[in-house]
């Protein structure tokens, strides 16, 4: 394009010089300056109003999307080509038709990025989990909101909450959603703002409303017995750290770890991979482990496939021949982002201000939120009312003489004399008499006039309820509760992560060559464990023993048997008979609280040896309930040391007794009755912390001392102490009854 040239002219006119006035210049200009006036004005708007979210849960992009979708009444009707809604969309949000598409899909249903999906998508919209499956272009989709979104806008409507211009002053738009649940913590928000950013991993929703609603009638509440762990939309394992957890829900930061969910495949000797942390892709971790068997370090795999269909993630492994799937998989847990860490920083905008806060702090807020939000709500309804009563009591008046108001209207000479006249004739005011003038002719009947004042005595009391809310928090902090209920029973569902409970994960270790050999083990009552070879014992003296210790178990077994140590705080630790050095009736042994590293005060009260976790564990307690529990609950495929929820923790234990097979113990009470009783009738059940079933009655003030097998010959007189039901309370023994050695 050719440029104008300009007529050439002296330097020193005066046009010249205003034509290059400043031209080239170079002005000093602060640095502080400049970052007052063009960088912070940037990176505030990048804050509050691009990455990171408010205490509705949503980004002004989110926020934006949805609303247009309720304003074209997707919540309700059928859906809509997604080109269309991202070209509504523009009306609110001035960026391109990609940006804001995009957004959407990571809403969507088909995306599955969020845990509560906040819209109901159709077509292909790719995939969180996947790197290279693309969502289609907006043309080919179709969505609407989902039924969810209900409680986002069910309030809307009756000025809960503020709106303001959109950027042209064009339309509204809310500053907020009013929630009716704690979105904010419901689905996973992440955003790089402009020197912070902000990752809030999602909850389960049912888990959220009911931690809510506990915290709303209780501030001291601990959030860790009702919001277990977070959820997140992938599924997994969250290999649960309580200190982590509660520093998590403390102050807002920390890290998750979560590992990946899968099954071995033993007709094709494969791994399928089903469940991957939310923080990587299948192609990702494909490439870690294509790396590593290209180097050397994985030599198990002979190939890997990406299996992913219409029925969800599937990646699967191939094993050469004799590999171990669950060693293998330890292996690649450790060196492969099938297990990953989830950064959590709970930064959200509180009034515009960015704040990192824990779950204690943001639930708060949240609460403080919704009430206002409630409050708004009641104040709208009850303008409302006290405006439709107002009428009605006009309306009440003329229902005195319907005839003096018709001849009121028809005696006036001009039209706008007619509402002065009928306030001047029936003392109502203005409003009330251009209601009853507009009244049409064929309503002036004493029996449509009858039917309208009847709501009068219904509005009265429904104003007063409603005053009587505004001015009752602990009536509006019900109403919160009640719709936090109603929330949890619509939409929620069962946790898709797993937890697995454990302080720590012990990496699977090569295997090891253990000697195999017959030892004499013995455990004492305060906690000293023996490990003794035969010949050391016939060789060997007296056992050496604590002052007041005595040995409590004593048993022969191998050097490859595998140990539980239970203790006095409902835990068990594992250990390996090889795992103590052989020693010497003539030592004291090791100190099983030190030796396994048990927290401070805590003992070891019973000893299980075991070899294949065959049998059954039966706890007795002290209220006079029995849990019977198999011993292959307490197997793992890692080598964990310690489990915690080992048996109930309801009442004090008296005693852990492993068993093969069923058979009679006897039971003695502080009241000094004493009943016998059958294994059998205690129901085995898998779930480790049961409470088991009531066996011996007790009166208050009394508890079961001790439980011990049963064998002929203790009691002189056994059938005195037996029962056809349980629970029973025994029976008092009488001098004949009671064997020598026994003493109660």
């Amino acid at each position: 394009m050719a440029k104008n040239k300009q007529p050439k002219k002296s330097i020193g006119s005066s046009s010249e010089n205003a034509y290059i006035e400043g031209a080239g210049l170079v002005l000093e200009q602060p640095i502080t300056e400049t970052l007052e006036k063009n960088y912070m004005p940037y990176a505030m708007s990048v804050i509050v109003s691009r990455a990171i979210p408010e205490i509705d849960g949503f980004k002004p992009s989110h926020r934006k999307i949805l609303y247009t979708m309720y304003k074209m009444g997707l919540l309700t009707g059928s859906r809509t080509k997604s080109a269309n809604i991202v070209g509504q969309v523009m009306r609110l949000n001035p960026h391109g038709d990609a940006a804001i598409y995009e957004t959407m899909v990571r809403l969507s249903r088909g995306y599955e990025a969020l845990l509560v999906p906040y819209v109901d998508s159709k077509g292909n919209f790719g995939k969180s989990y996947s790197r290279d499956m693309a969502y289609a272009a907006a043309r080919y989709t179709e969505a609407k909101l989902d039924a969810v979104c209900n409680e986002l806008f069910k309030d809307i409507d009756k000025d809960t909450v503020d709106f303001i211009d959109n950027y042209d002053s064009t339309m509204l738009e809310p500053t907020l959603l009013p929630t009716s649940f704690p979105t904010v913590l419901v689905n996973a928000n992440m955003g790089i703002a402009v020197g912070m950013a902000s990752s809030i991993c999602p909850f389960n929703l049912a888990e959220v409303c009911e931690t809510a609603a506990a915290l709303i009638k209780n501030p001291d509440h601990d959030v860790m017995t009702t919001l277990k762990a977070p959820d997140f939309p992938t599924g997994g394992f969250l290999l649960y750290n309580q200190n982590e957890l509660s520093q998590v829900y403390k102050t807002g930061r920390g890290s998750l770890r979560v590992r990946s969910r899968y099954h071995h495949d033993a007709a094709a000797n494969c791994i399928e991979v089903t469940e991957i942390p939310p923080t990587t892709t299948v192609e990702a971790i494909m490439d870690k482990i294509v790396d590593l068997v290209k180097g050397g370090k994985i030599k198990e795999i002979s190939d890997i496939r990406d299996e992913t269909d219409l029925s969800g993630l599937k990646l699967a492994i191939d094993l050469k021949r004799g590999v171990d799937p669950d060693k293998l998989m330890q292996k690649l847990f450790k060196s492969t982002p099938l297990e990953d860490a989830f950064a959590c920083n709970f930064n959200v905008l509180i009034g515009g201000m960015p704040r990192v806060m824990g779950v204690y702090e943001l639930l708060s807020e949240w609460t403080a939120f919704r009430t206002e939000c409630v409050k708004r709500r009641v104040f709208y309804e009850l303008k409302k009312k006290q405006e439709k009563l107002h009428l009605l009591k006009g309306l009440a008046r003329i229902l005195l003489d319907i005839d003096k108001a018709i001849r009121i209207v028809r005696e006036t000479e001009e039209e706008t004399e007619v509402v002065p006249n009928l306030m001047i004739g029936f003392g109502i005011d203005e409003v009330q008499a251009d209601y009853v003038a507009e009244i049409k002719l064929r309503h002036l009947n004493r029996e449509y006039i009858l039917n309208r004042t009847q709501e009068i005595e219904s509005l009265k009391k429904e104003v007063a309820d409603m005053e009587d809310i505004l001015h009752n928090p602990r009536r509006v902090r019900d109403i919160i509760i009640s719709e936090l209920s109603d929330v949890a029973k619509k939409y929620g569902k069962p946790r898709k992560t797993l937890i697995s409970y454990a302080e720590e994960v012990v990496e699977e270790e090569e295997a090891e060559d253990i000697p195999d050999y017959p030892v004499n083990l013995f455990f004492t009552k305060e906690g000293y464990f023996k490990k003794i070879t035969p010949l050391s014992l016939r060789m060997g003296g007296e056992q050496k023993l604590k002052e007041g210790d005595e040995i409590i178990l004593q048993t022969e077994s191998t050097n490859t048997a595998e140990l539980l140590f239970f203790s006095d705080r409902c835990q068990v630790y594992k250990a390996r008979v090889c795992d103590f050095d052989d020693t010497k009736a003539s030592v004291l042994g090791d100190y099983i609280p030190a030796k396994l590293g048990m927290d401070e005060g805590e003992n070891a009260i019973c000893m299980v040896i075991t070899k294949d976790y065959r049998g059954r564990l039966l706890f007795a307690y002290e209220n006079g309930k029995m849990s019977k529990v198999p011993l292959s609950a307490y197997q793992t495929k890692t080598r964990r040391k310690k489990l915690i929820s080992a048996y109930s923790d309801k009442s004090p234990v008296v005693a852990i007794i492993s068993s093969e097979e069923e058979r009679e113990y006897m039971l003695t009470s502080s009241a000094g009755k004493v009943l016998l009783m059958h294994s059998a009738a205690v129901l085995e059940k898998p779930t480790k912390d049961n409470q088991g079933v009531s066996i011996m009655t007790l009166k208050k003030g009394q508890r079961v001392m001790s439980v011990v097998p049963f064998n002929e010959g203790m009691l002189g007189n056994a059938h005195r102490f037996r029962t056809k039901t349980l629970p029973s309370a025994g029976s008092v023994p009488k001098d004949s009854d009671l064997a020598d050695q026994l003493s109660f």
